[in-house]
């Protein structure tokens, strides 16, 4: 079988790493906000160029906090992408408020920056755009609306890590931005975390209290916080993993686009790559008018595939009706034609072309 992503052997290069600094962690009892989540968050601030970030439980947990600490409350507009994973707007609606759904560009699949600044009312507070597959949304654009409206910037790097756009790394251009480390992430831990970003002193102090039950003094609480703590040993495993980070990162680039090159011929639409970011490819996210048969061949032959995403967020049951009437052309078009093949920095040339030429078959 190939799978989308090979975990297993990613862990064989960095083995010796983790289990000693997981042997050290357990010798040592330092669990909770220990010395190895204070070094990675020195060194992932380092790597994105950011003042501040803040280890966090999960991805949800980090778009969920940056939103309460830029001040984003009940009723306030969020403009957002409905081609993205529901936790998007999850964090939105834990706050108490309404993420409002516009298109994306038909090449990038994230939120068109036109579509933005139609939907803005006076009660729009914030736009969140999320950096879908690895690909740097318009953040240029987006910046300057955002800029013009006072509105807050906070970005959903959940998929994104490595990413660059301008030279800027995605997560170092908002207010505050969200990363997760999901395992199957461009980096990825062993279970759930997630991390804050922002330049800010202010919010960087609200996310630390926030984080550990509002608490900035042991057993002493100014705010009602969360129970939203990276791990001491997710961090363990993230270190060497984050040293890597740039070679794991190009090899999924020498991925794509060999499939990329591959597929050029064939009737079907490759991710769009310009030469003002890096995407780093979290998924390779291909449109086809033959998807299921594609689909199908591709099972059958025990090669891993998925939809990213099959129902786009306006149209979930959990939003139908808030959304009731809504049309995003753009959006359900590449909903209904969208399908992710494997990529990782582990993916051999020739699963490459067998995959292709599957595909080439139908």
């Amino acid at each position: 079988m190939i799978p989308m992503v090979n975990l297993k052997a990613q862990y064989a290069e960095i083995k010796d790493e983790v289990e000693r600094g997981l042997a050290e962690t357990i010798e040592n009892c330092a669990f909770i906000l220990g010395p190895n989540v204070q070094a990675f968050e020195q060194e992932t601030a380092e790597y994105l160029g950011v003042k501040h970030a803040i280890g966090v439980a999960s991805g949800t947990d980090a778009l969920h906090l940056a939103l309460i600490a830029e001040g984003i409350g009940a009723g306030d507009e969020v403009i957002t992408t409905a081609f993205t994973f529901i936790a998007t707007a999850e964090a939105i609606k834990y706050v108490g408020a309404i993420p409002v759904f516009v298109d994306i560009d038909p090449r990038t699949f994230n939120i068109a920056p036109e579509a933005i600044e139609k939907a803005i009312t006076s009660k729009t507070k914030a736009v969140m755009p999320v950096h879908l597959f690895g690909q740097p949304a318009d953040m240029t654009e987006i910046e300057q609306i955002c800029e013009q409206y006072n509105l807050k910037l906070i970005e959903d790097c959940c998929q994104s890590f490595g990413a660059s756009i301008n030279g800027k790394q995605t997560g170092a251009i908002g207010h505050a931005a969200g990363f997760s480390f999901f395992p199957s992430k461009n980096l990825g831990a062993f279970g759930d975390g997630g991390l804050v970003t922002t330049n800010s002193d202010e919010t960087a102090a609200k996310i630390k209290q926030l984080r550990n039950h509002g608490s900035d003094v042991r057993y002493y609480h100014d705010v009602i916080g969360y129970n939203s703590r990276l791990d001491e040993m997710q961090a363990v495993i993230l270190r060497p993993k984050l040293k890597r980070i740039d070679q794991y990162n190009q090899a999924r680039r020498h991925v794509a686009h060999l499939y990329s090159e591959l597929m050029a011929d064939l009737p079907l639409i490759t991710p769009y790559e310009d030469n003002l970011g890096e995407h780093v490819y979290h998924q390779y996210t291909v449109l086809s008018d033959r998807r299921d048969a594609i689909l199908v061949a591709l099972q059958e032959r025990q090669i891993a595939c998925a939809i990213y995403y099959p129902v786009p967020l306006h149209q979930q049951n959990v939003f139908k009706d808030e959304c009731a009437g809504l049309s995003l052309p753009v959006t359900e078009s590449v909903s209904s034609h969208c399908f992710s093949l494997p990529i990782c920095p582990f993916l051999e040339d020739d699963a490459v072309r067998e995959i292709v030429a599957v595909i080439r078959s139908v």
